[in-house]
């Protein structure tokens, strides 16, 4: 879009001529109602689209330390290689390759990895290469490490010379040449004496602390999220308990941390990615450091003693389920992960996050326990953790669930939980919704008539699934039509905000190349990131959220889909402006006037617009600014507000 464009795009948003009639009265009262909490708009983590090994974890080698079931998927190898563990260096990842004498002077011992989807480097970009590596015996060795193109070619190279047949980490640094989307790397061997090497690892130079990919790490703290949920999903459950995820597993050095199985490598047989697991790098620990980073409070969600209920018949609990008998363990986890988070430095847990780096404590103030969980096995085992935490920690808040459903279609599922999560007075309870934009306009109104005296909610899952056979959805992309849907329905977040206190988009990342689930927030390949419409959806709101409600009406009543306009209004104590939404789903240009009752003037301001004439348009990473925020400033007249929203469009505006 032309900027010439881009510029009247914006005007025609901002005000029409004060001799025009506007369609619509706006009426907003100034007097501050209830609060909006500072969580009130945030993000959701899951291992899934390759958003952890892959993605958001810079690690560039697959299957680091040959711990995946298949020692060497993700390795080529060539000459003399053998994988051992005996005698390891790490005793919950013990298995290692021995590179030995091809035993002929034109041969070539050595491995070859390519990461995950190829690994892309950039020009200029230093790239940490280390290893754990001995001799075998007592005479020295040497590798060399090459950074090969998609045409074969060595573009960087550096060797490393072993000593001593005690592990030891060895490190190098490679600077790539140029830009290559799809390189790989190659690790030989020099001479004859072998060498054992584990734990083979590449990280970019500019990666966030040396773990996270810095791109990544700015697209969410450009969201200004208020809360940080994480590991999961689904992943939390695991396709059996097995392959649960276990946040104990993920915490201590990360050569140690072991592998485990990704309950979404085979979940989807169209989309089959049997080398899918987490290596755990990035852990627990790093999700708290992150979360400071962007300046989010940490929702951490543990295992309540189920494995995935989609996946295993509850008829065979005794089997499949821990059983209340045996729920101590569970529990532990919780108190634990508590301590690990808030406790003291004499503490065991709080030693240990001391011992990583942070002696400080996170201040932990909620912890989530299941998490899609149905059904009356769900209650009896999450009292028994309620209890427990309680009795501890007697202000730790803790989020329950409603269920997979945002409804009773599917059964009376929804309504049971919300029952029993108002019986055990959980503090939040976490409804999840992927439905199309019908769904989400019918449910504008979904809080207002919700119980004001129960437990507060957390919309811990949502997007807006298009459905709309005759324009198909691109593949893997995120359209314009659902962001805006998603918008329309977050005015009723905001709207109802004595009740909703956190809402969080999900999926948040999918890779390019390894997508299972879409829509998602934020798209990436090995080389940028793409930042979507539901992207800025969630950062226009995010980045102005008020810190109480006002009510806006028209005809005395709430703007809720009326005419195809929804809308909602806030105050910030903090920065002493008024904030005004307005999501217009129609085809067609809205002239509304909004008068601001209570005040003699407002000031100018600014005016924020989100819009797109075609509604299947989407941000690509050819083409990442196909529809972007717009902003320019606007004059009121006195107290009043006169705007033309155009048709197909979500506009913020603050004075």
């Amino acid at each position: 879009m032309k900027m010439k464009a881009l510029a009247s795009l914006v005007l025609a948003t901002m005000a029409f001529a004060t001799t025009a009639s506007a369609q619509h009265q706006f009426i907003v009262n100034t007097k501050p109602g209830a609060a909006i909490q500072p969580t009130m708009y945030g993000i959701f983590f899951e291992d899934i689209n390759f958003g952890a090994d892959g993605g958001l974890y810079a690690e560039m080698v697959e299957n680091r330390s040959f711990e995946f079931p298949q020692r060497l998927m993700g390795w080529n190898t060539f000459g003399n290689v053998q994988v051992n563990d005996a005698n390891p260096a790490f005793d919950r990842n013990p298995h290692y390759v021995t590179l030995s004498d091809p035993m002929h002077h034109e041969k070539r011992t050595g491995i070859e990895n390519h990461g995950y989807f190829g690994m892309g480097l950039k020009k200029g970009m230093h790239y940490n290469f280390s290893v754990y590596a001995r001799t075998r015996g007592n005479a020295n060795g040497r590798i060399r490490v090459e950074l090969i193109d998609s045409q074969d070619e060595v573009i960087a190279r550096q060797t490393i010379d072993i000593k001593g047949n005690e592990w030891t980490r060895y490190m190098a640094t490679v600077t790539s040449p140029k830009t290559e989307p799809k390189g790989f790397m190659r690790v030989y061997l020099e001479g004859r004496n072998a060498v054992d090497l584990d734990h083979v690892s590449l990280f970019p130079a500019d990666a966030w602390k040396g773990l996270l990919r810095a791109d990544l790490v700015q697209d969410l703290k450009d969201l200004h999220p208020g809360v940080f949920r994480f590991p999961g999903g689904c992943i939390v459950e695991g396709t059996d308990l097995a392959s649960r995820y276990q946040w104990k597993n993920t915490v201590g050095p990360a050569e140690n941390r072991p592998l485990n199985e990704n309950r979404w490598n085979y979940t989807f047989p169209h989309r089959l990615f049997p080398n899918y697991y987490q290596t755990y790098g990035l852990g627990f620990y790093e999700f708290f450091l992150l979360s400071e980073e962007i300046g989010a409070q940490a929702l951490p969600i543990l295992n309540v003693g189920l494995a995935c209920q989609y996946q295993n018949d509850d008829r065979d609990a005794a089997r499949v389920h821990v059983s209340l008998d045996n729920l101590q363990p569970y529990i532990d986890d919780a108190l634990d992960l508590i301590e690990f988070a808030n406790g003291s430095t004499d503490t065991k847990w709080g030693k240990l996050r001391a011992d990583m780096g942070h002696p400080e404590p996170f201040n932990l103030q909620q912890i989530g326990v299941g998490n899609e969980q149905w059904g009356p096995l769900y209650p009896e085992r999450l009292e028994k953790f309620m209890t427990a935490i309680r009795a501890k920690y007697p202000k730790m808040k803790i989020v329950g669930s409603s269920g997979p459903s945002p409804d009773d279609k599917d059964g009376k599922q929804f309504t049971y939980g919300w029952e029993q999560m108002t019986k055990l007075k959980a503090d939040l309870v976490d409804e999840h919704y992927y439905r199309n934009q019908q769904w989400f306009m019918e449910n504008v109104t979904r809080y207002d008539n919700y119980n004001r005296k129960g437990p507060k909610v957390f919309a811990g899952e949502y997007a807006c699934h298009v459905t709309q056979p005759a324009l198909p959805v691109p593949e893997g992309k995120n359209i314009f039509e659902g962001a805006l849907y998603e918008a329309a329905a977050m005015t009723g977040f905001e709207r109802n905000a004595d009740i909703v206190h956190m809402a969080t988009y999900a999926p948040l990342f999918a890779h390019e190349e390894g997508w299972q689930w879409r829509p998602d927030l934020i798209w990436m390949d090995n080389l940028t990131t793409v930042r979507t419409p539901n992207y800025y959806v969630q950062q226009m709101f995010a980045c102005n959220p008020g810190t109480n409600v006002l009510s806006l009406t028209e005809n005395k009543k709430p703007v809720t889909g009326q005419d195809g306009l929804c809308a909602t209004a806030a105050y910030d104590k903090n920065t002493k402006q008024y904030i005004v939404k307005i999501v217009n789903t129609s085809a067609e240009a809205k002239d509304i006037e909004v008068t601001f009752k209570g005040v003699k003037t407002l000031p100018a301001g600014k005016v924020t617009t989100l819009h797109s004439d075609d509604p299947m348009a989407c941000n690509t990473i050819k083409q990442k600014n196909n529809i972007v925020p717009q902003s320019a400033t606007i004059t009121p007249e006195g107290n009043v507000l006169r705007v033309k929203v155009l048709a197909k469009t979500f506009a913020v505006y603050s004075f």
